[in-house]
């Protein structure tokens, strides 16, 4: 039983806004790289049967094509879904410390947000569009009951009428 290894599995799929603007860079290379942190809400009810909320929020770093979409196409309170795997870094602080933080590394970033065709003008008759990122490629399909900055889709009927109030 000692030869018996444990498997190798670091995935995470999260949904979530943008907390602050995503920051871009290039790396000495020109690699480019964006950083974000998004909020991530969790509903539970507590020992009195009251529904309570919890916010946990998340570091993600996107790489190559998937950091330049990021940096054309997401800004703070942006809705996102992100796949990726956890990592660890450890850098130094100005005072010396060391500081070791764990961040999602996007493989496949999914813009929730309306698309605007045009920078200069928005038309209410445009479709929205659902926008999935991915490391190689960039693919749009179009959602027309999609609602803008919304996780409606992903409730439950009875998460719905719970969080409309029609308890």
């Amino acid at each position: 039983m000692a030869d018996l290894k444990m498997p190798e599995l670091n995935s995470v799929i999260i949904a979530g806004n943008l907390t602050k603007d995503p920051v871009f860079r290039e790396t000495t290379n020109k690699t480019p790289v964006v950083n974000f942190h998004i909020a991530a809400n969790r509903r539970y009810k507590d020992s009195q049967n009251q529904w309570q909320e919890d916010v946990c929020y998340v570091g993600v770093v996107a790489w190559n094509k998937l950091a330049e979409s990021c940096k054309d196409r997401l800004k703070k309170g942006s809705a996102v879904l992100v796949d990726g795997e956890l990592q660890s870094r450890t850098f130094k602080t100005d005072d010396g410390r060391n500081r070791t933080i764990v961040e999602i590394k996007a493989k496949r970033i999914q813009f929730l947000n309306k698309i605007n065709k045009s920078a200069e003008e928005t038309t209410e008759s445009e479709p929205e569009t659902d926008v999935a990122v991915d490391e190689d490629a960039v693919e749009e399909t179009e959602n027309t009951d999609f609602t803008d900055n919304s996780f409606d889709k992903f409730l439950s009927d009875e998460e719905s009428d719970l969080l409309s109030g029609d308890n």
